[in-house]
């Protein structure tokens, strides 16, 4: 179990994320959802430990102040000053906003990157799982990234994820700019992915009603806030979460 407890964080003197707590139960699919700038990425990188570096690297420069408060706790375990690296190898894996995969790279090189925490035996395996999931990756794994649409570089970036062998995948705004057709393919994704691994699942989403149906229980996020929470049907059945999420 993934736990945070009153998380909050401050660019300077800017709130981006204000008490916020959330529990993702071992298997679950957690739903975050929130408009633009309501502080979804932020969580993730809280979550993954990447903020830690954020923090640094601005710290070294004498850039933006960032400052956390809260606590974090994975199955028992005090995470909250745990670095990226050592969350990643305990599982903890994020697939970032914008799919970020590496562009000059081939498909198979892109993969391979994501299995560096892994032994050989393991990296065969997951290669394989992840060409089950994503079966259109094995027509391109000799081409470059940056050659393949939108999608597929979606497709490629769970990938990545998941030859790192996560037990807790982050997944942020993985439908930003999808068509309806890869939407459908990347939450069904996600559907396979926790029934066969049992993997713990956060996805963050401004556009909620693809991945509504699939998760356990959701947050919404406003102005780094969480300000409502619950199973997906009672929050499909809120008429305010109608209104600014489903259109309706």
């Amino acid at each position: 179990m993934l736990e945070a407890k009153e998380l909050m964080v401050f660019y300077e003197n800017m709130l981006a994320l204000n008490n916020v707590s959330i529990t993702a139960e071992t298997g679950s699919v957690i739903g975050v959802f929130g408009s633009n700038s309501a502080g979804k990425s932020t969580l993730m990188y809280t979550l993954s430990g990447i903020m830690l570096d954020i923090r640094k690297k601005e710290q070294m420069r004498g850039g933006e102040r960032i400052t956390l408060f809260g606590r974090l706790t994975f199955e028992g375990r005090d995470i909250t000053n745990l670095p990226p690296h050592a969350r990643a190898k305990a599982g903890i894996v994020l697939c970032p906003e914008r799919r970020r995969i590496f562009p000059e790279s081939s498909v198979l090189e892109n993969l391979k990157i994501g299995a560096y925490l892994t032994g050989v035996r393991e990296r065969k395996e997951n290669l394989e799982y992840v060409l089950s999931v994503f079966p259109r990756l094995r027509e391109f794994l000799g081409r470059q990234g940056g050659f393949l649409s939108g999608g597929e570089q979606q497709m490629l970036a769970i990938g990545r994820a998941l030859m790192a062998n996560p037990r807790v995948l982050l997944l942020d705004e993985p439908l930003l700019g999808l068509s309806p057709v890869y939407q459908k393919i990347v939450v069904e994704a996600i559907r396979e992915i926790r029934k066969s691994r049992g993997i713990t699942i956060i996805v963050s989403e401004q556009y909620s009603r693809p991945v509504m149906p699939i998760i356990d229980w959701g947050y919404i996020i406003e102005n780094g806030s969480s300000v409502l929470e619950g199973t997906k049907e009672e929050l499909m059945d809120n008429p305010d979460v109608k209104s600014a999420y489903f259109g309706i």
